[in-house]
């Protein structure tokens, strides 16, 4: 797995935004609006309409059911039918949003992305101060449902791209397949295909009164079978119509289809709403043979899970101690206040306006072991997130003209994580990226510590730079 930072940043709305409709399979009335969310919030669903207003992320750990539609569950909360919502979030390039909802489902609308995509358009999207993380695979990611014969692979690419194959014995449909060669083309290509079933999926559902609010005009309904008078009278009935009809090709009601292979094009826009609950932007060409929402999710989880693993991979520092420090120790004491044997940074090997590493050899003749499981020596987390703290101040302070007039004070802690032990003999490599621009003193960072190839420590910290020593 590679981690890429490119230039390009977090985006959320510039306003709120409501948009109205039914849900398709609870026939509930639902108002829906999107409002903006600070950077690293992610996309998360609000159902304001019960008590304590839960809260549920939209990540694929969170996915209850896949039978019809996708669904989340957490907290309390339950939300169905995201699929849609999350494709035009993905095709608008927005990261950062909070939809509340009032009821258990998100609106069909017209069965597509497209009323999504003009509400966005509506509120307007605006750029964050806060580097987008792409993930690009360095290998192939692989699914295969021997029993529903779907296949779905992720390929290593320098962009995100999909291809999707359909085919379903149909005499109607026949085989098809569309492209999506980058988000770019989504709006114009793929948001307006709208959801599609066959005839005797429909009647299946409505017999079970599984589709309270579905309406010819939210689904292109495939014909696949000779259809009686009595039979067409009867799906007019169930979906309030005076009269209903088949075209030649097959399609109920005579419905204009806005592409020639507008089911194989919705097909692909529920790959990219599913995938998009991987809940990080990645590159890589997904291959897609006849995709439905629980293989989606299924392939989701798997590159979710293998991000995770990978996801330090290529960003693990390389520690040559041959090589000369930027910051030797003396240097390093003129920068920060520390001193024997609060001092916990031995050597920094790499600065540069957004990142530090730096190093700490960890020995036994360190003063905390006499303590701290002398039998079993462990270098105590809170001294490793210490040593993480001083190299951050290295980097806050290599922001200001006159460093040795500074200090960098922490604030907070957050998403802290002890992975592995640290122990005498070990070499601590210790990283520390912004996470944003640093505004009024305020500096955001992500920590990372590493033993060899291994994390062994990760937090989140923020500090304020302060003039102190000398200064005015």
């Amino acid at each position: 797995m590679m981690e890429n930072q490119e230039s390009q940043n977090q985006h959320t709305l510039t306003g709120p935004v409501t948009i109205s409709g039914v849900g398709l399979h609870t026939g509930a009335q639902v108002n829906m609006t999107l409002k903006p969310a600070p950077p690293g919030f992610g996309i998360k669903f609000q159902r304001i309409d019960l008590p304590e207003q839960p809260i549920v992320k939209a990540d694929v750990d969170y996915v209850v059911d896949t039978t019809r539609s996708t669904t989340l569950e957490h907290n309390g909360a339950r939300v169905s039918t995201i699929e849609h919502i999350m494709a035009a979030l993905a095709g608008t390039g927005v990261d950062n949003v909070l939809i509340e909802l009032n009821g258990p489902e998100v609106p069909i609308m017209d069965g597509s992305s497209q009323p999504f995509i003009e509400v966005i358009d509506e509120a307007g999207v605006q750029e964050q101060d806060a580097k987008k993380i792409y993930y690009s695979l360095d290998t192939n990611i692989s699914y295969y449902d021997e029993v529903k014969k779907v296949e779905m692979v992720a390929l290593p690419a320098v962009d995100y791209r999909i291809t999707c194959l359909i085919d379903f014995n149909s005499p109607v449909l026949g085989t098809q397949h569309a492209n999506l060669k980058g988000m770019q083309e989504f709006r114009k290509e793929i948001a307006g295909s709208r959801t599609f079933c066959f005839l005797h999926e429909l009647e299946y559902q409505l017999s079970l009164n599984l589709i309270k609010g579905g309406d010819i005009n939210n689904a292109i309904v495939v014909v696949d079978r000779p259809v009686t008078e009595e039979e067409l009278q009867r799906l007019a009935k169930a979906f309030k119509r005076d009269n209903i009809s088949v075209q030649r090709e097959g399609i109920l009601n005579n419905i204009q289809l806005r592409y020639p292979n507008e089911p194989a094009r919705h097909k692909l826009l529920d790959v990219v709403g599913d995938l998009n609950l991987i809940g990080f932007p990645i590159k890589a060409h997904i291959i897609a043979n006849r995709p439905g929402h629980a293989s989606n999710v299924e392939f989701a989880r798997k590159i979710k899970q293998y991000i995770k693993k990978n996801r330090h991979a290529r960003d693990i520092p390389i520690y040559d101690p041959n090589q000369p420090a930027i910051f030797d120790l003396r240097r390093i004491e003129r920068t920060l206040p520390h001193r024997y044997p609060f001092l916990l940074v031995d050597k920094i090997i790499d600065l540069s306006d957004t990142q530090v590493v730096g190093i700490k050899n960890v020995t036994f003749n360190e003063y905390f072991f006499q303590g701290h499981f002398p039998g079993n020596p462990v270098m105590p987390g809170v001294l490793q997130i210490e040593a993480l703290a001083q190299a951050g101040g290295i980097l806050a302070l290599n922001t200001v003209p006159d460093p040795e007039n500074y200090d960098t004070y922490f604030l907070k802690i957050d998403n802290c994580k002890f992975k592995q032990k640290v122990t005498p003999g070990d070499t601590m490599i210790l990283k520390m990226e912004l996470l944003s621009p640093i505004r009024r003193g305020i500096v955001e960072m992500r920590g990372t510590v590493f033993v060899g190839n291994k994390v062994v420590t990760e937090a989140d910290l923020v500090a304020q730079i302060i003039k102190t020593r000398g200064g005015k």
